[in-house]
């Protein structure tokens, strides 16, 4: 497992790689437990594809990803993957969309937990009211990443 960091607009990224897939974008310049510091050709690929991204040459990843988490997590996950570039769902959207209604909350929770930030957009999901809602970058970069995509999109 190994994991190297950049600078992007939103602060130091940690990219991380294990059984030969990204499985951990985090906001963080701290090494994770059991994780060795290495820039890998995988690691590499995404780090361009992120720079990309935040120059708005990219709308989508191309990256083998390992997401491990509940059924109920990989549902939230795979819906988000599923949200198109510059737009933006609901909670209530995505519990719906994955056969829960009742699960905003939970949704929430799950977004909370997305161990690969940005590449899974969990910024893309925001209050049915129309508000933020939380991201674990902080509600600057979410805001950040909206309009970039937003501002892309315009294009």
């Amino acid at each position: 497992m190994h994991i190297h960091f950049y600078n992007y607009p939103t602060g130091t990224l940690g990219i991380a790689e294990s059984n030969n897939a990204i499985s951990h974008i985090c906001y963080s310049n701290k090494t994770p437990f059991g994780f060795a510091i290495k820039e890998t050709p995988l690691i590499k690929k995404a780090a361009a594809q992120l720079d990309e991204y935040f120059t708005g040459k990219r709308k989508a990843f191309d990256l083998p990803l390992e997401l491990k988490g509940t059924s109920f997590q990989n549902a939230v996950w795979n819906a988000l993957l599923a949200i198109p570039y510059g737009e933006t769902r609901s909670y209530k959207e995505i519990a719906e969309y994955i056969g829960n209604p009742r699960a905003c909350r939970a949704v929430g929770m799950a977004n909370h937990r997305n161990p690969l930030a940005i590449i899974v957009p969990c910024h893309r999901v925001v209050e049915h009211s129309g508000g933020l809602g939380g991201y674990a970058g902080g509600l600057d970069v979410k805001r950040l990443l909206l309009d970039l995509e937003m501002k892309t999109n315009e294009k």
